[in-house]
């Protein structure tokens, strides 16, 4: 069975609306590449209780969760205390990022030409990025060493912390969807064929849509639309899964449409 993704995403800025959120649709983008599809997002400020209370939902369950935000060691930073305190352990530096860190702090100090000082108090700061509950394992960072982390849930599923800021955060991602869930890709195993309905009420087309859904192994949706600049008033009615699956529901689909009577119009068919 492929497990449900979801994406948690942290930060006052994103609810204040200081910063746009970039994360959700490069993430359907990258889970869509592979054939893979993401079925919940939630947003959350920088509040340690709302926080630990996403991550304990997310451990709790089956899922394959990404988190992005709010794991630097700044004080509005809460996420790694929030995933330790959601799991019930401990937090400490992991070794293989403590390494990470100091790398990349030498990497700096070669660059600045200045000697690499490791007990200056802003360097023994860093370290404190590499602070990850109990467990944890480290995901690689291409833009500047500095990991994040990921840990394994009671529901079976994982969380996958990484950064906020995207030149780092999406990277990060597709390393953890090639190296971890490759064996989730699924290639042209996806499909969705819909057609446009003029004139007709979703209340009137429920029961179809509801026979077709207790028939076949798809899902059926609805998109109704009251100002398209070209189809005006209508209902995007359609069915979505495997290929092998949605043929069949389509066809049973046109059949229940022109018994009602409607008026169709064009069709469209989208894959990955």
């Amino acid at each position: 069975m492929t497990p449900d993704f979801g994406l948690i995403i942290v930060g006052d800025e994103i609810l204040s609306g200081k910063r746009q959120d970039k994360h959700l649709s490069q993430v359907i983008d990258l889970l869509k590449r592979r054939g893979l599809s993401l079925s919940w997002c939630r947003i959350v400020g920088d509040d340690r209780t709302r926080i630990t209370g996403a991550l304990r939902d997310a451990f709790a369950s089956a899922d394959v969760v990404f988190s992005c935000g709010g794991i630097g060691a700044t004080p509005d930073d809460h996420t790694r205390q929030c995933a330790a305190a959601a799991l019930g352990v401990e937090l400490a530096l992991h070794p293989e990022a403590k390494a990470l860190i100091e790398e990349r702090m030498r990497d700096v100090a070669a660059e600045q030409g200045v000697p690499f000082e490791p007990n200056r108090p802003d360097n023994l700061h860093r370290y404190n990025m590499g602070v990850f509950p109990a467990g944890a394992d480290i995901i690689p960072n291409p833009y500047n060493k500095i990991p994040g982390f990921s840990c394994q849930g009671a529901g079976g599923g994982a969380v996958h912390f990484v950064p906020g800021f995207p030149v780092m955060a999406w990277p990060m991602i597709e390393w953890v969807l090639d190296h971890r869930y490759a064996h989730l890709h699924r290639a042209d195993s996806w499909q969705e064929r819909s057609v446009i309905v003029f004139g007709a009420m979703e209340a009137a087309l429920t029961p179809l849509m509801e026979a077709l859904e207790a028939r076949h192994p798809v899902k059926v949706f609805s998109l109704p639309s009251v100002d398209h600049p070209v189809h005006g008033r209508h209902i995007e009615l359609g069915v979505k899964g495997e290929p092998g699956a949605v043929a069949p529901a389509y066809a049973d689909l046109l059949e229940g449409l022109r018994g009602h009577g409607a008026q169709l119009g064009p069709e469209m068919v989208r894959s990955h």
